[in-house]
């Protein structure tokens, strides 16, 4: 009799597996997906990446959703920055020459504020700085734009998602209507499980491809899963919106990053509910969408 009742809850618990990894589909799936444009680092493509300049861009294009980059600074300011280093993007060589590698945890937010962001884009962009959070925040808000927020390397900032969501807290988005306008996002999975823990409310994403058997583990605490085009099939997509999320919602994908009309038309094809750009203007005319 043991063994029966052994084998019936085996039996029982891998119905259970396969039925998470198997996807489902109803009419929402037959559905043809027009996929949200989101402007990667901003409109990147035409002005300095992660500036106000380039979410301006994106907002004069006709783009209401913009991903940016969170870092932290020595003094503990949070930055916007895509890489934990200033060298590519700011004349920081020049400002500051005896303090390679020139890490964004190793300048206070003053000495960053004097860094210029845009020349190295280009001369009309001269003068651009490395805005705050709070003052892309703002921005943003001005814009009546959607964002995209990536907390970037946060092993090296510990802390960095509460303090993160404090800030958006202060400037008004964590309340009910901006909590549809925003969404954080990370490569790290713990970073994406703080920030549902520390704010169940807020809209997750997790940045990367995780295999069909984690899949329910990750809608635990995710509502998106955001990975590369490149990494992508019509098939894994559709096991992506099988699972329902923390928010009893369809999992969610965006893809990044497409920068042509080719990629965005057969990344579009596999159902993916936005695409990434730098060039969102060249995604919306190959996709015909608004």
């Amino acid at each position: 009799m043991y063994a029966r009742v052994v084998a019936g809850t085996v039996a029982t618990a891998l119905g259970t597996v396969a039925a998470l990894l198997t996807p489902t589909f109803d009419a929402r799936a037959r559905e043809v997906r027009v996929p949200t444009v989101i402007a990667h680092r901003g409109a990147s493509a035409y002005a300095p990446e992660n500036t106000l300049a380039a979410i301006d861009k994106a907002a004069e294009l006709g783009f209401s959703w913009v991903e940016n980059d969170v870092q932290r600074t020595k003094d503990g300011e949070l930055v916007v920055l895509h890489d934990d280093s200033l060298q590519r993007t700011t004349n920081v060589e020049e400002v500051f020459p005896g303090r390679a590698p020139w890490k964004v945890r190793d300048f206070t937010a003053a000495e960053i504020a004097r860094l210029d962001a845009g020349s190295w884009f280009s001369p009309a962009y001269a003068g651009a700085r490395v805005p705050t959070l709070e003052q892309y925040m703002r921005r943003v808000e001005h814009n009546h734009e959607k964002l995209l927020l990536e907390i970037k390397n946060p092993e090296l900032y510990p802390g960095i998602e509460q303090q993160t969501l404090k800030l958006l807290g202060n400037e008004g988005w964590l309340d009910r209507r901006h909590l549809g306008r925003l969404i954080v996002q990370s490569f790290s999975a713990d970073s994406v499980r703080t920030v549902h823990e520390l704010k169940p409310a807020v809209i997750t994403g997790y940045l990367g491809n995780p295999n069909l058997a984690q899949l329910h583990r990750f809608a635990r605490f995710t509502d998106l899963v955001n990975p590369s085009y490149g990494s992508l099939s019509r098939g894994y997509v559709a096991a992506v919106h099988a699972f329902t999320g923390p928010h009893g919602r369809p999992l969610r994908l965006f893809a990044w990053t497409v920068n042509d009309a080719d990629t965005a038309r057969t990344t579009a094809g596999y159902g993916v509910d936005g695409i990434i750009t730098n060039k969102p203007d060249v995604v919306r005319a190959a996709l015909g969408s608004h």
